[in-house]
């Protein structure tokens, strides 16, 4: 009986930061969309300057949960600038926590409110979020044959022509590295054994459109690429075979120690621009996440597992970087509840917002 109330007590810790950071989504949606009615006859620009700080705020929260609270250790490798610039990232892909891994670097780099996301389609029917990151620059796209091409040029022309911020994040392969998804490893090892390129074992063979479109795009327009490697510490079972990257459900029950984050920064003049150099250049970039990822958890010395090659940095994230934006949101989310009238809002902004946001995205995305 015990045992069993320490165990439910246990898988219950991701409660209390998930209904604060779904709580709090009214009151930051009624912000932001006062801000946006406010700014509808102003310059893009400006909107933008402060839509990022707006979410800059929320962010904060959230990585207070993901880093404060559950005191997991960060751990950097290779060359992440400490200055904000226009990049596209590009990640392996493992989890939902792979989202916040980059807010993680992005808040290093005081660049936390250029965050944004090429996002799979179905994604736009979150409630709130949906449609909320689309308006902060967001990029949804379908899959192959339905891939639409000039839709996600023109919106990344656009943010580049009112000089938006860009630290666009991207995922290549589309979906995520699943070792209990033999079936999904298997199809991508032999697409790329049928296309003639190496067969890599611990990430899927990358796919290269969004990110050639993105780059393209924004060839004038940005710094560099981020190819970033994340390695989850405590993925591996007692046979030594690699598990699930944890989900957020079981980040915030504090079930993983540290994160491993290498990030290799590229010129973006030493990119191809051609889309079939482009896909040779991707691939290569995901063979060396590969071979990273095999140091990480096959290396035969046990003293080179877990963790990547070269030199690493310990980065703690301070609390005067999160707690502000924990307390800020809570006490105005909390002031609204106290009345009648605010409780009302508060629940028409969930209902309507969402409705509304639906609609919008049915239409226009």
């Amino acid at each position: 009986m015990l045992l069993s109330l320490v165990l439910h007590t246990y898988s219950m810790r991701y409660v209390l930061p998930a209904a604060v950071m779904m709580g709090t989504a009214p009151t930051y949606m009624l912000a932001w969309g006062a801000w946006r009615l406010l700014s509808a006859l102003l310059p893009a620009r400006l909107y933008h300057q402060v839509d990022d700080r707006l979410y800059t705020l929320y962010q904060s929260m959230v990585l207070f949960f993901f880093e404060n609270y559950t005191g997991v250790q960060i751990i950097l490798y290779g060359d992440l600038p400490k200055t904000k610039e226009n990049v596209v990232y590009i990640s392996n892909h493992q989890c939902t926590v792979d989202w916040i891994i980059a807010d993680m670097l992005a808040i290093r780099q005081n660049a936390l409110g250029h965050v944004r996301y090429v996002l799979k389609d179905g994604l736009k029917w979150l409630p709130l979020y949906g449609w909320y990151f689309y308006q902060h620059g967001g990029v949804y796209v379908k899959r192959s044959a339905k891939f639409d091409e000039k839709k996600m040029r023109n919106n990344l022309q656009a943010q580049a022509k009112a000089e938006t911020p860009m630290y666009l994040v991207i995922f290549p392969e589309g979906t995520r590295y699943n070792p209990e998804l033999p079936k999904v490893i298997a199809a991508s090892q032999s697409y790329a054994d049928k296309e003639e390129l190496s067969v890599l074992n611990h990430v899927l063979t990358p796919r290269v459109k969004a990110t050639h479109i993105a780059v393209d795009s924004l060839k004038d327009y940005l710094d560099a690429v981020y190819d970033v490697t994340v390695a989850y510490e405590g993925t591996v079972d007692l046979k030594g075979q690699r598990k699930v990257a944890p989900s957020m459900t079981d980040f915030l029950c504090k079930e993983c120690p540290r994160i491993h984050i290498h990030v290799d920064r590229i010129d973006v003049k030493d990119i191809p621009k051609e889309q079939m150099y482009m896909r040779r250049w991707l691939h290569e970039r995901f063979e060396i996440k590969d071979q990273l990822l095999m140091e990480f958890y096959d290396a035969k010395d046990s003293k080179r597992r877990n963790k990547f090659p070269g030199r690493c940095v310990h980065s703690k994230l301070s609390l005067k970087k999160t707690l502000p934006s924990l307390l800020f949101l809570t006490g105005l989310t909390a002031s609204m509840l106290l009345t009648e009238s605010g409780r009302k809002l508060y629940v028409k902004t969930w209902i309507y917002g969402t409705l509304f946001g639906w609609l919008w995205v049915s239409i226009l995305v």
